[in-house]
């Protein structure tokens, strides 16, 4: 019998696993009562498990028993929900007001769990598994932290491999790229100071709403004349305050702020340099002064070229090579990237959709799609017993 035949009889088990997380989401490095969930369930199945890094993670240790290789592979998924208000009306909606399981994250961690106790009933492989449950995946950076905290000098990798769901691709099939995954995630805040006065008089002043508003106009030419039409980047100016009520007086100051997103570590310093550039110059144009923070958010999550072969193949064999197609690079952001910044590897795509009008990732009406759970799980189990495949 196939891993994913075994794993499709024991989904009610697995769905079981992914409704109480869901029902019992934890945001950022809070994750306490999720991660003992975690590790009471690694442990029920004796596997040897490691916490106290990033304050919530856990890693679970799994050694095969065919030969005695030290090779390792790592297996990553999110632990952690987000601040979203729930609106999906299911029994097994969250538990707590204003905190929801709105990425999926519930469904990745669940699927882990799923192949690491079928990996350490079979250990059906020469080597070890690290089993990667990580925290603070949304705008933590909780993979950063793993990382600086030195995950991979005490579970040596040869590679690292991480999966997100994806509601817009059919259910069961599956979709991966080389090279950038995953966007960068910068952001950026200006304060634009100028001389305020009465709106009557506008030449005894420092507009800064006419200075503001040409620096916007500006910026929207940065990725139109700047980036290759090969390449891609996003920016977006998503906060322009300025003013009070009185509409007969022009303000001493703006604030400005937003994101800028890039594929290529080349374009992201690029576009912080163009950046900078074109809001003093506008500024400076006006006579008026510009305060700029840049706010370095997640880098690019870049597959390498042998670990994304890698995974697409495992991905064929499992889901089946007509159900396997290439991804485009989301705009989004990832931080699976800072563990593909310190180790070889690859993260792929698994589609969950029921319909063509699921909602999406970060709506209060997601949910995960638990007939997917053995499919992911089929996957890990595929890729770490290939991976670890004992030596001829």
């Amino acid at each position: 019998m196939s891993a994913l035949a075994k794993l499709k009889e024991q989904n009610a088990e697995f769905t079981g696993w992914r409704r109480h997380l869901h029902q019992n989401p934890e945001t950022a490095f809070e994750e306490v009562k999720t991660s003992d969930y975690v590790a009471r369930l690694l442990e029920s199945w004796g596997v040897e498990v490691h916490r106290g890094m990033a304050k919530t993670a856990v890693v679970g240790v799994i050694k095969g028993k065919k030969g005695n290789s030290t090779r390792g592979i790592g297996l990553r998924a999110d632990m952690d929900a987000l601040n979203i208000f729930e609106e999906t009306n299911l029994p097994h909606s969250s538990k707590t007001p204003g905190k929801m399981h709105a990425c999926g994250h519930d469904g990745h961690t669940s699927m882990l769990l799923a192949a690491a106790k079928h990996l350490a009933e079979t250990r059906d492989f020469d080597g070890v598994v690290y089993t990667i449950f990580q925290p603070a995946e949304e705008g933590g950076g909780g993979g950063d932290v793993m990382v600086r905290e030195g995950f991979f000098d005490k579970f040596p990798c040869e590679a690292v491999f991480g999966m997100h769901n994806w509601p817009w691709m059919p259910a069961g099939t599956m979709a991966i790229c080389e090279g950038a995954v995953s966007a960068s995630t910068d952001t950026f805040e200006l304060k634009i100071t100028g001389k305020g006065g009465h709106a009557a008089f506008p030449h005894d002043t420092i507009d800064v709403i006419v200075c503001a508003s040409q620096i916007v106009s500006a910026l929207q030419h940065l990725v139109s004349r700047n980036v290759a039409p090969s390449d891609s980047a996003v920016l977006s100016v998503c906060k322009f305050q300025a003013g009070t009520q009185a509409l007969n007086v022009l303000p001493e100051t703006v604030e400005l702020g937003g994101t800028i997103r890039t594929l290529k570590p080349e374009t992201r310093e690029m576009m912080e340099q163009k950046f900078r550039h074109v809001v003093k110059t506008v500024a400076d144009a006006f006579g008026a002064q510009v305060e700029v923070k840049w706010h370095k958010g997640y880098p690019s999550c870049i597959n390498t070229p042998a670990e994304t072969d890698f995974a697409r193949n495992v991905a064929k064999a499992v889901v089946g090579e007509d159900k396997v197609f290439p991804f485009t690079p989301m705009m989004g952001g990832e931080d699976f990237a800072y563990f593909l910044e310190a180790c070889k590897g690859a993260y792929i795509i698994l589609g969950q959709g029921k319909t063509d009008n699921d909602p999406g990732l970060h709506s209060p009406h997601y949910d995960f799609n638990d007939e997917v759970l053995p499919v992911g799980a089929a996957y890990w189990v595929e890729l770490a017993q290939s991976w670890l495949a004992p030596k001829a």
